[in-house]
């Protein structure tokens, strides 16, 4: 099947609107009217320019039209090959005889059904139903407490629909979308019907959201447990303490036991990520890390003196002297 390049054969820009595509039809039609052209093989050149007017006039064919030129892919013999599982959204036409016998080309049958109720089609294109709309991808970027308490956000997307004169353009597209609490890292919410427009009353597309964790000041993440490295002082990690620590949801108390090292980790029950898969609470790992102060009184200088000599005994550095 040859494919037929309706905006060359009229002369027109793809972005041509209606007015544009009227008015190079009638100037083609006059052209190449049999009962007065003197053009070679005028009478085809009126059935191709009828033809291509047809199509490009009527915004939903137009739309239709171009989706499959998008789409397909012509051959290097001059032959087209559809895309995989089209659809088109057409059968029978009648009255659409712009042309002097209203014979339509296997190409224009084959996407919009024999031109005079007839059953001539491509067998690339038997099933006369309608095309769903593409769906869309998204990601969406939250902060950890956002994705455990649930949240609304407003998101801005682009996607392709035609307008009025059948043209397919790029348009802004806004809304507003219920995140439930418990989502996790990488997981899809499918929004029906927010994808792209079908074609020929055909059902929109999905929208599907990818989630995404956004980077957080202190907090990441391992599966259902939140993790956090959390500063000590050297006496604190030594006698034991009881200190604040932030959580998902707010601070609670933690005790730092007597002798605590940096690297030790000490866990926060059903302190994680809600998992609703598995119906489960995540935890929060803590991760001690004794930190010294960068300048020292001489008080306190004169106290690590006194301590050093307290534990002269002691060296954490004997695991090398094997």
């Amino acid at each position: 099947m040859e494919f037929k390049d309706y905006y060359k054969i009229l002369g027109v820009a793809e972005q041509a609107d209606a007015s544009a595509i009227k008015a190079s039809y009638r100037k083609l039609a006059r052209k190449y009217h049999p009962d007065v052209s003197k053009e070679h093989n005028a009478e085809q050149q009126f059935k191709e320019v009828g033809e291509a007017y047809t199509v490009l006039k009527d915004p939903e064919k137009r739309a239709e039209y171009d989706l499959l030129r998008k789409q397909g892919t012509r051959r290097s013999d001059g032959g087209f090959q559809p895309p995989p599982d089209w659809q088109s959204s057409h059968e029978n036409h009648q009255g659409y005889s712009h042309t002097s016998d209203g014979d339509f080309s296997d190409f224009f049958d084959s996407i919009f059904g024999a031109s005079r109720g007839g059953s001539r089609q491509s067998d690339d294109f038997r099933r006369s139903t309608s095309q769903r709309g593409r769906d869309l991808h998204y990601k969406i970027a939250l902060f950890l407490e956002e994705a455990y308490q649930g949240c609304q956000r407003q998101i801005s997307l682009r996607v392709a629909e035609p307008d009025q004169n059948g043209v397919v353009k790029q348009r802004d597209k806004t809304l507003n979308v219920k995140i439930p609490a418990g989502v996790t890292q990488g997981q899809h919410i499918r929004l029906a019907g927010q994808g792209e427009l079908g074609i020929g009353g055909g059902k929109a597309g999905d929208l599907l959201l990818e989630i995404e964790f956004a980077p957080h000041p202190y907090f990441t993440v391992d599966g259902s447990d939140i993790l956090l490295t959390l500063p000590v002082t050297c006496w604190e990690a030594a006698l034991g303490a009881t200190v604040e620590v932030p959580t998902i949801n707010g601070k609670v108390k933690l005790k730092i036991p007597k002798s605590a090292n940096s690297g030790n980790k000490l866990r926060i029950k059903g302190k994680g990520l809600i998992n609703k898969g598995e119906k489960t609470t995540g935890d929060q790992i803590v991760t001690l890390q004794i930190s010294l102060p960068k300048v020292h009184s001489s008080e306190a200088n004169a106290l690590y003196q006194q301590l050093a000599e307290c534990e002269s005994n002691f060296n954490p550095r004997h695991v090398f002297e094997r």
